[in-house]
């Protein structure tokens, strides 16, 4: 059954060390998932940035922008050429005014999940606020109707049911990340767990 599922990519330099393909997207969700609808979506930015909140129809009345990008779970799957939609994070960001002592942001989501970023891996151009995979709405299951991507990092970094960005002047780990998960993620490093 696995091996209809999944399989090993050979030579491809698209792929990180250890992973395997799938042309499906599994659903992997610590917890239950939380019911929420495009209309009560608030994004809010606090901590060490100017506050702001954000609804679903601000969002869609951002500059839009549409990404092809591979994806890799933590949990050794990678699924290549995925299409999101959404707004850029530094679109996003543009007018908001950070604190210059602020470094890292911890990201929150409806449910009560956390995943920590250093600013620099926040701010990068192809990161997104999506709603939108592969044409679609993106399902509840797989953290509509928003969640952050950040597609160089393995996904438990791209938190479903996005809810706010807390910006910070340390680092402070994020759900995973206290439970044995790296501090940042890369996958080509193989960055899976925590040498602490």
């Amino acid at each position: 059954m696995l091996g209809r599922l999944f399989r090993k990519p050979g030579q491809n330099e698209k792929v990180p060390p250890g992973q395997s393909l799938t042309e499906r997207f599994p659903v992997l969700t610590y917890g239950p998932v939380p019911h929420v609808d495009a209309q009560s979506v608030s994004v809010r930015v606090f901590g060490l940035g100017q506050p702001r909140e954000s609804s679903f129809a601000d969002l869609k009345a951002m500059p839009q922008t549409t990404l092809t990008r591979d994806i890799h779970c933590v949990t050794h799957w990678s699924k290549l050429e995925t299409e999101w939609s959404g707004v850029s994070v530094p679109d996003f960001m543009s007018g908001v005014e950070l604190d210059p002592r602020a470094t890292h942001v911890l990201v929150h989501s409806y449910g009560g999940y956390t995943t920590n970023l250093e600013l620099a891996d926040f701010l990068r151009p192809d990161n997104l606020l999506t709603y939108t995979y592969a044409g679609q709405p993106l399902e509840r299951e797989h953290g509509g109707p928003l969640r952050l991507l950040v597609p160089h990092l393995y996904l438990w970094k791209s938190a479903k049911w996005l809810s706010g960005f807390e910006f910070m002047d340390h680092e402070q780990l994020g759900f995973w990340e206290r439970n044995g998960y790296h501090r940042r993620g890369d996958p080509f490093k193989e960055e899976r767990y925590s040498d602490d």
